[in-house]
């Protein structure tokens, strides 16, 4: 029998975390088997209200549950703001391309987020720990616009950045910047791309997650490091909305962000008009 692509799976909201001002991470345990890979993205329903795209932001190899990290800009994001544990929401999917973790093997990888652009590289980064016999090394690198808005605030600065947990993942490693600091910041102050010279290593894979303005100068300065436009991910998801590539909402020329990504290198769609748009 022929799936319904538009009918969502019913989840339970397990738990809610509020990661700052404007972001929330929403637990949801689906009622059917659900599954999806790193870089995939699923249409989140708030039954009554509508449904946007999100990049899940937990582990795909967690089958217990799954999360979904929200920032609020409209009507959708305020509604999925004010959902509560044991509501019920749907889900779609999952949609897209996921990452290719096979061209990452044997590499040396870099990942490098801001803002809400987290969300999607955690669940690539757990990803990448499961398999982590298979890469070189991964510089994780995090930015933030302040220190309240930083998101996972609990699970980077308490457990990742742990010298135990250090100690385990031995290829491993981060770099911390806020855009601007406050009395309570230990880390480094600046944009992002403040903190990606001196690399430990020679470009190989990177892959780059946030908002538009620093998606666009991370490329560039990875490009003035030395990557390749084909080493670069990008992760376009912000454009999408039906998922199904019926609305043409995600155009980036001629090819769909639902559909023919979300994950692009910068090779695939540098020509293309208005990618940061």
């Amino acid at each position: 029998m022929e799936q319904n692509i538009y009918k969502p799976i019913q989840c339970e909201v397990i738990d809610v975390f509020e990661e700052s001002p404007t972001i929330k991470t929403i637990r949801l345990k689906p009622l059917e088997p659900f599954s999806f890979l790193a870089g995939q993205f699923i249409s989140f329903t708030v039954p009554g209200i509508g449904e946007a795209p999100f990049t899940p932001s937990s582990s795909p190899f967690e089958k217990n549950y799954m999360e979904v990290t929200v920032m609020k800009t409209g009507k959708v994001t305020a509604a999925i703001h004010q959902i509560k544990k044991a509501d019920i929401v749907g889900i779609r999917g999952p949609y897209g391309k996921p990452y290719p973790m096979e061209k990452f093997a044997d590499k040396n990888i870099l990942l490098v987020g801001g803002g809400v652009g987290l969300a999607p590289l955690r669940a690539l980064f757990y990803a990448l720990i499961e398999t982590l016999d298979n890469y070189k090394s991964i510089v994780f690198c995090l930015g933030a616009r302040s220190p309240v808005d930083f998101i996972f605030k609990k699970e980077v600065f308490e457990t990742w950045l742990s010298e135990s947990w250090l100690s385990s993942y031995k290829k491993i490693s981060f770099r911390i910047t806020a855009d601007k600091k406050d009395e309570t910041w230990k880390y480094n102050e600046g944009v992002v791309t403040k903190i990606l010279d001196n690399l430990p290593f020679v470009p190989e894979n990177a892959v780059v997650c946030g908002p538009p303005v620093m998606m666009k100068f991370t490329t560039l300065k990875l490009l003035d490091v030395g990557y390749k436009p084909e080493e670069i991910y990008l992760s376009m998801e912000r454009k999408m909305y039906c998922a199904i590539g019926q609305c043409r909402h995600c155009l980036l020329g001629d090819k769909f962000v639902c559909k023919d990504g979300p994950v692009f290198t910068y090779e695939e769609i540098k020509n293309q008009p208005k990618i940061w748009a």
